[in-house]
């Protein structure tokens, strides 16, 4: 409603659902996902194990 345009607004439903998922997974600090993931990509994470960046693939890997 308040993104400012049309691409604001698909970047910032993308970032809900992002969030949202975090939630549904159990991800107490959502932010920490979000900035670790960021980071991994950024540094030529395998796109063969894009899956484990999943909210709760990620959690689980984190627990170990």
């Amino acid at each position: 409603m308040f993104a400012g345009s049309d691409a604001g607004a698909h970047r910032l439903a993308t970032l809900y659902t992002l969030m949202g998922s975090c939630d549904m997974a159990g991800i107490v600090d959502p932010w920490a996902y979000l900035r670790d993931v960021l980071d991994k990509l950024s540094r030529d994470w395998p796109q063969s194990r894009i899956d484990e960046l999943l909210p709760e693939q990620w959690k689980v890997a984190r627990a170990l």
